[in-house]
């Protein structure tokens, strides 16, 4: 592998493998991001977790429908400051603006994932390339489930694989994606339980009282940063695979410092 192309993939697993997510809301909120989600009513567990679901399907279908299939420039700074609108009107009404914030940030967000991925080369308007910025919502965040012997990455991909390749071969074969197909309908929910941990800690977050609108819009734009992090470090592997292959690179990865 070429200099430059290890260095590429020495950054893409630093952000993938140490997102610093969790320290930056725990600065903005000037408490541990674990305390803000226990402190959650356990009722709210199940609403946020329908919620999620209900926005990576209404993400998908309307993101995908708005998309540009090539290009080779991403803008970071536009998504970014359109999720902070959203977080801030979110933020001012708490934990009841939810439902109406985060199928909205969440397009927005998918949009920006997408973005990026076609600045590395990904043709969005294949499913595969698709479904990979849809992965993107399960990375960075660390689950019980995940095998320590094994790269937080590579086990996420790992995985969703059967589930991908179904909901690849089905829209493959159909036009128009169906929310209700049953390929898709389990490649989401692998995703919506990643991707809810990470929405509860924004939802507790945005609870904090001394934050309101302006918290909401602070910890909306650190989201997004987020999951653009995720995305640089993605589709960066994923485009040195389409150079040297899977089995190249992922030997590569490993063998870099963790």
């Amino acid at each position: 592998m070429a200099a430059a192309d290890l260095a590429a993939l020495a950054q893409a697993k630093q952000l993938l493998e140490h997102p610093s997510y969790m320290a930056r809301v725990t600065d903005a909120i000037g408490m541990p991001i674990e305390n803000a989600v226990k402190a959650l009513p356990a009722s709210w567990s199940k609403g946020i977790s329908t919620v999620t679901t209900a926005s990576l399907n209404k993400c998908f279908k309307v993101a995908n429908a708005t998309l540009l299939p090539t290009g080779n420039t991403s803008h970071p700074k536009m998504h970014s400051v359109a999720v902070a609108v959203t977080g801030a009107l979110g933020g001012a009404f708490g934990i009841a603006g939810l439902a109406v914030e985060l199928p909205v940030s969440t397009t927005v967000m998918l949009r920006s994932i997408a973005d990026i991925g076609r600045a590395n080369g990904e043709m969005l308007g294949t499913p595969e390339a698709q479904l990979a910025c849809l992965m993107v919502f399960s990375l960075g965040g660390k689950s019980g489930d995940d095998d320590a012997s094994e790269s937080g990455y590579f086990a996420a991909r790992v995985a969703l694989a059967r589930a991908m390749s179904e909901a690849t071969a089905y829209l493959s074969k159909h036009a128009v994606a169906q929310e209700s197909a049953p390929a898709l309908v389990r490649l989401i929910a692998q995703i919506a339980a990643k991707f809810n941990v990470q929405v509860s800690q924004k939802a507790a977050a945005m609870m904090v009282p001394v934050l309101g609108a302006a918290g909401g819009a602070l910890v909306n734009t650190l989201f997004i940063n987020h999951f653009q992090d995720m995305a640089r470090g993605h589709f960066t592997v994923r485009r040195l695979e389409r150079l040297y292959g899977p089995e190249v690179v992922s030997a590569a990865y490993r063998a870099l410092p963790k």
